[in-house]
């Protein structure tokens, strides 16, 4: 079996990754390697087709292959909260917070999340087309495999960019290359307090592997979970994953920007943060309709999140 992440170099998806690369899988009997699959769009036709079983994903994701959630399901959260960062190239010197500031800038960011980006500054009574904020992609991005936040972080230091809205990785190379400042952190609070329930990392899975195998999804979410107290645990385990998955210096990266996150590692998935997701995904036109948390959100499992203490 496959379980499926559309972004490697990155904090995003992290107890996935880790689960897949420390054995936390198979500690529970179950065969489940790694796999990248980028665009996002692929990686969520590859669970529609079953070319893999699982996906890590934004938790609105699986809306782009399986419309108004027919026939897929979410099994656990990998962390709480929508996770990207809006860096900003340092010489604007944009305060922390001032999204009044962005007039006339060119902010890189993928399709998807772009998206997301835009309904934020809309959230914030921010017009992006009057205030001339042009949220784009970078050509250097779109090569398959290439990390967008690396990328992106890379075009600010070459001036192409004004700015990126992408995952913990990129933001800290840019911060600590001293070429970008953190300017917004949905998850810690900066933007309209809405933004932070518009999405979370999660795990997904298609309704007829649930059927056909619940013990299977049972596992997943049991190692999932697992991996997430074992970083809280023992963050140097994140350094241990970096090292055989990312380039040598965002692997030694990685259990800094982890660290910051296991605040946030928490599998359970509410229904406020369902409600929200919809009203989300209804506005940026990947929902029509409003399902209900049982159609969402794989609720013969929802006794597994309080198995363990993470």
């Amino acid at each position: 079996m496959r379980i499926a992440v559309p972004d490697l170099v990155s904090n995003s998806y992290f107890p996935a990754v880790a689960a897949a690369t420390l054995g936390a899988f198979k500690e529970e009997g179950l065969d489940i390697s790694l796999e990248l699959i980028s665009p996002l769009t692929d990686c969520i036709k590859a669970l529609r087709e079953g070319t893999v079983d699982f996906v890590g994903v934004s938790a609105h994701a699986p809306l782009l292959a399986f419309p108004e959630w027919q026939g897929a399901k979410l099994l656990c959260a990998q962390s709480q909260g929508t996770y990207w960062f809006l860096v900003m190239r340092k010489d604007l010197a944009i305060a922390r917070g001032d999204i009044t500031a962005l007039k006339g800038t060119r902010i890189a960011a993928v399709p998807f999340v772009g998206a997301a980006l835009k309904r934020l500054l809309i959230a914030a009574n921010i017009d992006p087309a009057r205030e001339n904020i042009e949220i784009m992609m970078p050509e250097a991005a779109s090569t398959p495999g290439v990390n967008f936040g690396v990328a992106a972080a890379q075009a600010l230091q070459n001036g192409t960019i004004d700015g990126f809205f992408a995952n913990g990785i990129g933001a800290e190379v840019a911060v600590l290359k001293g070429i970008g400042s953190v300017v917004l952190d949905v998850r810690r609070g900066d933007g309209p307090k809405e933004c932070f329930h518009y999405t979370m990392p999660s795990i997904a899975t298609t309704d007829r592997l649930i059927s056909d195998a619940p013990d299977v999804a049972a596992g997943v979410i049991r190692a999932v979970m697992k991996t997430q107290a074992a970083l809280k645990h023992d963050i140097e385990l994140a350094t241990t994953v970096g090292r055989k998955l990312f380039p040598a210096y965002e692997a030694g990266l990685i259990a800094r920007v982890v660290e910051r996150d296991l605040p946030y590692y928490e599998p359970s998935i509410s229904e406020a943060s369902v409600a929200s997701m919809n009203q989300y995904s209804r506005d940026v036109g990947l929902l029509k309709g409003d399902p209900s948390y049982e159609k969402i959100v794989a609720t013969q499992f929802r006794d597994l999140w309080k198995t363990f203490a993470v």
